[in-house]
């Protein structure tokens, strides 16, 4: 395990005797964003890995996929979790998708929250130009503005919990707590060709109806790889559906995992 690896920022929540359960955010997030959903489904065990780059993980590169995928078995390891149930959101439904391509023993069931797969590349080189401007903000007040504006549909109480556990004061700016060069890898990312999740592993996927993240063709490859271990239910949300429609979410989680 690389000594990285090994000072990765974990969040846990719910049973420590539960069910463990690796929660993997998107793209500028963290793992403590998984707190209402772990509120809402306490009898899990989860984990909520704030990604390198991101978070108060180290911000070192590599940030490829791979890497990802490597640091996430490097937790599990040190967490001595045989296998897991992984939810992804997001960036972080592509990560689950190819650690459970890679380590396929360790993946126990994917739960798949509007995830980014094999997105355009014209649209991620436009998404990745505009990561790389300035986005400071000179007080508090400014940056919920703007995270209420970005995550409309989600409770007042949800973006105040996001400033007091993602922002941070950098010379004399507030800004959110990612590193911006790997969001820019991250969008790249997203842009290879669209992978399934392997044959044989129980996948749920829950796509947003507001989100214009999943794409039919890529739900028919999937069921074409998976047949009757694939589940699919929309949810009607934006991107951020699992702060928006927890309950829902956590409905089909707890009947998907816990049965």
């Amino acid at each position: 395990m690389s000594e990285n690896a090994r000072r990765l920022h974990v969040h846990t929540f719910g049973n420590p005797v539960g069910v463990p359960v690796l929660a993997l955010h998107g793209v500028s997030g963290h793992g403590a964003r998984w707190a209402p959903l772990a509120e809402a489904v306490p009898e899990l065990r989860w984990i909520g890995v704030d990604l390198r780059g991101h978070g108060r993980s180290p911000w070192s590169p590599p940030w490829n996929i791979e890497q990802h995928v490597a640091d996430a078995i490097a937790v599990l390891d040190r967490l001595e979790i045989e296998d897991v149930a992984v939810v992804g959101h997001s960036f972080g439904g592509a990560v689950a998708v190819h650690l459970a391509r890679t380590a396929p023993e360790r993946v126990e069931r994917l739960v798949l929250l509007d995830p980014a797969i094999g997105l355009d590349p014209d649209d991620m080189l436009e998404t990745a130009e505009d990561t790389r401007t300035d986005e400071s903000f000179p007080d508090l007040e400014a940056a919920r503005a703007d995270r209420a504006d970005r995550w409309k549909g989600v409770d007042a109480a949800l973006v105040e919990a996001e400033v007091a556990a993602h922002l941070a004061h950098f010379e004399g700016r507030w800004e959110w707590r990612y590193l911006r060069s790997a969001a820019v890898v991250a969008w790249n990312e997203l842009a290879r060709p669209a992978v399934v999740p392997p044959a044989g592993t129980p996948t749920l996927i829950l796509p947003a109806t507001r989100g214009d993240f999943v794409e039919q063709a890529w739900l028919d490859q999937c069921g074409a790889a998976l047949g009757n271990d694939l589940t699919v239910a929309e949810i009607e949300a934006g991107h951020m559906l699992f702060l928006e429609r927890t309950d829902e979410v956590a409905a089909h989680i707890r009947e998907f995992i816990l049965g």
